[in-house]
């Protein structure tokens, strides 16, 4: 069982699934929020920075990868529809 009472288990939720229409209210909805907050673990300033180098890093080499793509199958369409003509 968890230690968080923020959310309820199966059994104490027995007559939110037997069909009732019960809503939660604003102030546990509020408390919900703020106990799920409390769980994120949130990255350090170095781990952030890597964070962001590791993605620019990827982004850009797809950009290449997605740009020879382009330029190359862009050459082999043109070659295919301008070619010589056979006679």
């Amino acid at each position: 069982m968890t230690d968080s009472k923020a959310v309820p288990g199966p059994r104490e939720r027995g007559s939110r699934d037997s069909g009732g229409d019960k809503r939660t209210s604003l102030p546990v909805f509020y408390r919900q929020v703020v106990a799920e907050l409390r769980k994120v673990v949130y990255p350090t300033r170095d781990q952030l920075v890597t964070y962001f180098i590791v993605v620019m890093v990827f982004v850009l080499i797809m950009m290449a990868i997605v740009s020879l793509l382009d330029l190359g199958l862009g050459k082999l369409a043109f070659e295919v529809f301008n070619g010589r003509s056979a006679g």
